[in-house]
């Protein structure tokens, strides 16, 4: 990777450490908030690629590793692998990696706006929900002891969240790709 990389990884995991910093808004019926991160997740992908964006996620998570408190609610540590939704800790090396793939696939520069936009919802949807989830949901049922019934429908509540954060990745890819257009390649 070039120092530009590098750099450009580095922003990305500040940019996903900084969404942890914003209150995550908790639901009555659900023990676990809603949060940010996962945004940051998409973005990723979405503007990086494949290969950069899950570098950017695995340095947030070296970062968790070592105890430093970058996940929403000020959690870090070894413990935030052990709990039970972990799974979508784990998660987001898939989905930025799944998310950065389909992006660099679905969209480029001579596509129109409206085409690239929506190339870069679809990417951030399979990517940073279903992969996701997928992830997830596994990791729930099996070490949660919830049976895959229970944590796919608990899990449910999130998603008009998440579909929100996938129109906001978007936008977001798009304003890049048009603003920014010496930024390196994405692949």
């Amino acid at each position: 990777m070039s120092t530009r990389d590098l750099v450009l990884c580095a922003l990305f995991a500040a940019i996903i450490v900084a969404l942890g910093i914003l209150p995550p808004i908790t639901l009555g019926f659900i023990p676990v908030p809603i949060t940010a991160q996962s945004l940051g997740v998409m973005m990723a992908g979405v503007v990086l690629g494949a290969r950069r964006g899950t570098v950017a996620v695995l340095i947030v998570l070296v970062l968790v590793a070592i105890g430093l408190p970058v996940l929403s609610g000020g959690r870090g540590g070894l413990a935030a692998f052990a709990a039970p939704t972990s799974g979508f800790l784990i998660g987001w090396v898939l989905a930025a990696l799944t998310t950065g793939y389909l992006s660099e696939r679905l969209v480029n520069p001579d596509q129109s706006t409206t085409i690239q936009t929506i190339g870069f919802f679809l990417a951030a949807m399979i990517g940073g929900i279903v992969v996701l989830y997928a992830c997830g949901i596994s990791y729930l049922a099996t070490v949660g002891g919830l049976g895959f019934g229970k944590a796919f429908f608990g899990s449910m509540a999130f998603i008009p969240g998440d579909v929100l954060k996938a129109f906001v990745a978007a936008l977001v890819g798009r304003a890049v790709m048009a603003g920014y257009p010496l930024l390196p390649a994405r692949r």
